[in-house]
């Protein structure tokens, strides 16, 4: 299995392509469509489907593009924010200090999650953890055969998400980092949603916010 990234350079977004022998999982399609396009393109898989960290308009601004020129998809999100896909408020689209970028009203998901479910996707084996307080949605994707994790905007290498936008709670943020994320396996590698990876190891021991 291949994982690779595009960095989104309007908000320094990881999009994520997850690769096995016959298929392809996009997760959190950012703001860079053209770059998003030719990486899957290039790939040259059919996408399994879409998954989706939290809904924020910087992790979402490429999904409808995606969907149309790739079949569409299956998209998957939880449950509290697919309301979040078309309402620009809550994915933050529609503030005033965003006037400068597209209001996003998007298609819904097909799929909510089911948390702690093993989920096999053509080949792909993977389960999701609820880890909110930068979102009260936001989740990590766990890969237990290739010992990694997605953590969203969660768990960042040395530090973790912002939790002053609406349904943040910092409380929440991090005992769902410490529950959730901390009791994986140490040799975990750990691809957020912005920044550098990390792993579970570095984070029991560098992360001040996790002391």
């Amino acid at each position: 299995m291949n994982i690779q990234k595009t960095l989104n350079a309007l908000a320094y977004e990881n999009t994520y392509y997850i690769e096995n022998d016959s298929h392809l999982l996009l997760i959190d399609p950012g703001s860079n469509f053209e770059a998003i396009q030719r990486k899957i393109t290039e790939i040259g898989k059919p996408i399994a489907a879409i998954l989706l960290t939290h809904t924020h308009y910087d992790h979402i601004m490429s999904l409808d593009l995606v969907r149309k020129h790739f079949n569409n998809p299956p998209v998957y999100v939880a449950e509290s924010e697919a309301s979040w896909l078309y309402t620009p408020e809550y994915n933050l689209s529609g503030l005033d200090r965003h006037k400068d970028i597209e209001t996003l009203i998007l298609k819904p998901a097909e799929h909510h999650y089911v948390f702690h479910q093993s989920y096999h996707l053509n080949g792909f084996h993977f389960y999701v953890l609820p880890t909110p307080g930068h979102s009260i949605g936001g989740v990590s994707i766990v890969f237990p055969e290739e010992h990694f994790v997605l953590s969203g905007d969660a768990l960042f290498r040395e530090t973790i998400g912002r939790t002053d936008l609406p349904t943040g709670n910092l409380e929440q943020l991090i005992a769902g980092i410490k529950r959730e994320l901390l009791s994986l396996p140490k040799e975990y590698d750990v691809y957020p949603g912005h920044g550098p990876a990390t792993t579970i190891a570095h984070e029991k021991m560098f992360n001040p916010f996790l002391k």
